[in-house]
């Protein structure tokens, strides 16, 4: 390496400006490897201790900026949440999963609250008065999870600290998982689970 340092030198001659030219003529690519041009002024400036800039526009006009190579590209845009109710009711919409995951959460809290007073198991609770209260309940959240949907709110625009929309969604699975264990446990069983 040392060796065609030396030898580059020899070939294009001792001054700075003689290297660069030399150079400049091996590069394959001519647009490779930059000009040095040698009447470019270079200006130093300084502002004064009150904070104020010595030097008028003109001078400041005059300074090349270099153009920049790399800039960070603009984020893409954000989607903005559907409003139609095939979007909202698809298979992987925001609709069916939270609306069921919070029923589960719902039913099994009350199962195991009915459950834990009365005595009653899961299918009990159903035959004697719990269907009118499993249509009113799934009704009213229903809706009241459809209404914020449709006004374009996604519940992850609304999570924040410990209740996040993600807690939600994993505590109303869990919730399914928990209410059709209990059901099958109390079938199996043949009575209650407490």
């Amino acid at each position: 390496m040392a060796a065609a340092a030396t030898g580059m030198q020899m070939i294009c001659g001792a001054g700075f400006s003689s290297r660069i030219a030399c150079l400049n003529q091996f590069a394959p690519l001519r647009s490779s490897v930059p000009l040095f041009k040698r009447d470019m002024k270079f200006r130093v400036r300084s502002t004064a201790e009150d904070g104020g800039d010595v030097g008028d526009e003109k001078e400041k006009a005059a300074v090349p900026v270099p153009p920049q190579l790399f800039s960070t590209p603009p984020p893409p845009p954000q989607p903005e949440e559907s409003t139609k109710i095939t979007d909202i009711m698809a298979f992987d919409g925001p609709g069916p999963e939270r609306i069921n995951g919070r029923l589960a959460m719902i039913g099994f809290v009350a199962a195991i609250a009915v459950e834990l007073t009365k005595g009653q198991d899961i299918f009990s609770q159903i035959q004697n008065g719990g269907i009118p209260w499993f249509l009113g309940t799934t009704v009213l959240l229903s809706v009241a999870s459809l209404v914020p949907l449709f006004k374009g709110v996604s519940a992850d625009s609304k999570s924040k600290g410990l209740m996040t929309s993600d807690a939600e969604l994993w505590n109303g699975r869990l919730a399914m998982v928990g209410l059709i264990a209990l059901a099958y446990t109390e079938y199996v069983k043949g009575g209650t689970l407490v």
